[in-house]
């Protein structure tokens, strides 16, 4: 499990969750299975845990624990799959929105620019959807800029989208991280390198994965799902997701605003417990993928 994922903020984040020990509890995002693991030792013998993972190699990590429910799916479908479970409301919500280490580790996922690889970048490699590769040779350039401009923020994304058209239509089809490379290499930024890529590919990344969509939904859902009382702690890596999660936690909307009764009163779901968390410096250096964490963390006030 090890090489598998470090959980971050480990005990911050499960913490967060104000843990009952007959409690009701949903990890989203089970990866290696840390944080599942820390929640159950909290747990009593009637508490329960529902696990959420939609990549089958996360399966295989799984603790032989009777109170925990293991679901292979994505976070999307978070309340129906609770429900099917048999519960209508959990006592608390854990989300990791971070990307494995045994993604960006294992080269045929296509998730890193370290190795060479089909440029994959599912999650979910059952599911027959679209990979990066597909998105790379089958959107026109408007598309391309605006998927680099809104989730990897990258600048110049119109020089960075003509030259992956120019390459695939000069070169032929990319289908593997070096093809990829090589397309963008006019328009890498020397001595950035590094942080150029690594933004491309998230952008890539999250649109492959419909990531900002997926937690949109989910966060939605978390609010429903909720018992009042009940908390939510979500550890985001950029910031596309810290805003939609800060804004969910404000407002309990995806644009941050507010909702007033016909009196004027603020009607938001939520409110914030603490401020943002940061993981320590002594955590950072042991795991350097801690870095760019913030932990968030809300209480459900009422249906």
């Amino acid at each position: 499990m090890s090489e598998y994922h470090d959980p971050v903020m480990l005990r911050e984040s499960v913490d967060m969750l104000n843990i009952r020990p007959d409690g009701v509890y949903v990890d989203v995002t089970f990866g290696g299975g840390g944080h599942s693991r820390e929640i159950l030792a909290r747990l009593g013998k009637k508490g329960r845990l529902i696990a959420f993972d939609q990549d089958a190699d996360a399966l295989a990590n799984a603790p032989d624990d009777k109170r925990l429910t293991l679901v292979h799916n994505n976070f999307r479908f978070l309340r129906g799959c609770v429900r099917a479970a048999g519960f209508e409301q959990v006592d608390g919500i854990l989300a990791d929105l971070g990307v494995s280490s045994h993604h960006f580790d294992t080269a045929e996922r296509g998730f890193s620019f370290r190795f060479d690889g089909p440029l994959d970048m599912r999650m979910n490699r059952n599911g027959g959807s679209r990979t990066a590769a597909d998105v790379v040779n089958t959107y026109e350039a408007e598309q391309l800029a605006t998927l680099f401009g809104r989730y990897g923020e990258l600048d110049k994304c119109f020089r960075v989208a003509n030259a992956i058209i120019r390459h695939r239509s000069e070169t032929g089809p990319i289908v593997t991280i070096q093809d990829l490379l090589q397309a963008i290499e006019s328009v890498t930024p020397r001595g950035a390198e590094s942080k150029f890529r690594a933004k491309l590919f998230q952008a890539l990344r999250i649109e492959v994965n419909g990531e900002m969509q997926a937690l949109e939904m989910m966060l939605a859902q978390a609010i429903r799902l909720l018992a009042p009382g009940g908390r939510l702690s979500v550890i985001t890596y950029h910031s596309l997701e810290d805003r939609l999660t800060k804004n969910f936690i404000r407002s309990g909307t995806p644009d941050g605003k507010v909702e007033k009764d016909f009196f004027g009163r603020a009607s938001a779901p939520l409110r914030a417990v603490g401020k943002v968390i940061l993981p320590t410096e002594e955590e950072t250096e042991r795991n350097p993928r801690a870095r760019s964490a913030k932990l968030r963390g809300a209480e459900k006030l009422f249906e």
